[in-house]
């Protein structure tokens, strides 16, 4: 029977690595996610039998309600609030963590060295991720202010609150029987450190916190495995850890900052507008004066942003790219690490719309060749296409990698006023000589546009 459980944990642990390969890709990414699924249940229902669980009544009710409120998710959340979501499943990955740790202890308190540190390792990184990821889907969300929560003294309160963790961990480990309130206090402020760790971070960072918390949340999880003594949940949660750091330095390196900075900067709390007032002539142009520029266009790059999603508007980009395409024109997509609200947000919403994905670029291949694009469509981003990260030394995004949108022949901007982005950055962009601006909702801009094509 042991045989037959690690051959299965085994296969399991295979399926979880062959699903995160097939991730890297958005042409095999739905499948990656079906074989993990399906490498996940064959591990739950071996650790069933391994336990000798003989009453599956909870367990069924589990994966009932566990199911519907999955299929709800996948259904009826709108994708801009597709990264809210994925902030929230990250907490439930970190609360279910520390449950799991708080369970063991309650049932055995005389434990050992090594459960003590499994336990403790659990709890904290599984509190601090629960309440860490709920303040990101409250930033996300607009319950909770975007702009950092700075105040004096932060890193000195942070500090105490770590010293405090720490010392409790330490009196709990000397005495773990007779240390139950030492472990409802560690309890406690590993939920209060994870408010206090992302309230300082700013909106427009949240892509990075949200890769960071999932590592975290995989973390809690490899620390329960070894509280439970299941070596499949330690692969599957060093797995998570392992790949959420990576992304989480992908995403850093993409914005030229360091972990640090993102974490400590208070990005955002001051004014963002850069070394001045930015002044210029606005040049607005209508629908159909820009579908006359469209029609002669023969390259076209568009880069989405949040705006995008709000907009609902990735179908409508779709069926203009095809009466483009049909015109004559190439189509590419210039997808920059950070835009949107959460890692992968424009891939995930591009493959909602079947754009093919060998149109989708990267930054670095995009700007290769901008200077010879003929019209590069600006929907809803801001911040990944402001040159002010190449131009302005007193710019808070100096030197982060952009998107050269303002080098194409001809840029449209779709956004509904001149306001700045979620970070609240001026965009020099706006006022380029070679910048127009298409004022309105984007998907009924695109629908203008789009209803041109036809009429010719």
């Amino acid at each position: 029977m042991d045989l037959a459980i690690n051959l299965t944990y085994i296969l399991s642990a295979a399926l979880f690595i062959f699903g995160l390969k097939m991730l890297a890709s958005p042409r095999t990414a739905r499948m990656g996610n079906l074989v993990s699924a399906v490498g996940m249940l064959i591990a739950v229902v071996m650790t069933l039998m391994n336990r000798g669980i003989l009453d599956f009544k909870w367990i069924a009710l589990g994966l009932t309600a566990g199911s519907l409120i999955g299929v709800f998710a996948a259904r009826l959340i709108a994708m801009t609030a597709m990264p809210e979501m994925v902030a929230i499943f990250n907490g439930f990955g970190g609360i279910a963590s520390l449950l799991v740790g708080w369970s063991v202890y309650h049932r055995a308190p005389g434990i050992e060295l090594f459960l003590v540190i499994s336990i403790l390792l659990s709890v904290l990184i599984g509190g601090v991720t629960f309440t860490g990821s709920l303040v990101a889907f409250g930033k996300l969300n607009g319950v909770i202010g975007s702009k950092p929560v700075l105040y004096r003294g932060q890193h000195i309160v942070n500090s105490l609150v770590l010293i405090g963790i720490v010392t409790l961990a330490v009196l709990f480990g000397l005495q773990p029987a007779g240390g139950y309130l030492f472990f409802l206090l560690l309890v406690a402020m590993s939920l209060v450190f994870g408010v206090l760790f992302v309230i300082p971070i700013g909106g427009a960072d949240m892509p990075v916190v949200i890769s960071l918390l999932n590592s975290f949340s995989g973390l809690a999880a490899c620390a329960a495995g070894f509280v439970i003594e299941n070596n499949l949940l330690i692969v599957a949660g060093a797995l998570v850890g392992a790949s959420g750091i990576i992304l989480t330095n992908i995403m850093c390196k993409a914005m030229n900052r360091s972990l640090k900075n993102v974490l400590f900067s208070g990005f955002g709390a001051a004014d963002t507008s850069g070394s001045g007032e930015l002044t210029g002539e606005v040049k607005p142009i209508s629908p159909e004066d820009a579908f006359l520029i469209l029609e002669a266009a023969s390259s076209v790059v568009v880069v989405p942003g949040y705006g995008l999603a709000v907009a609902q508007a990735q179908h409508v980009v779709k069926e203009l790219a095809d009466l483009l395409e049909a015109n004559g024109a190439e189509v590419r997509y210039a997808i920059h690490p950070v835009a949107g609200r959460m890692p992968g947000h424009m891939n995930v919403l591009l493959a909602e719309a079947n754009v093919p994905y060998d149109q989708l670029a990267e930054m670095d291949d995009i700007n290769k060749t901008m200077e010879t694009v003929d019209v590069c469509l600006v929907i809803g981003a801001n911040d990944v296409v402001n040159p002010a990260a190449r131009e302005d030394e007193n710019s808070p995004i100096y030197g982060m990698p952009i998107v050269n949108a303002d080098y194409a022949r001809t840029v449209f901007v779709l956004k509904r006023s001149m306001a700045s982005g979620f970070s609240g950055i001026s965009n020099p962009l706006f006022f380029k000589e070679n910048t127009r601006m298409l004022f309105g909702d984007a998907k009924a801009s695109i629908q203008a546009l789009i209803g041109e094509f036809k009429g010719l």
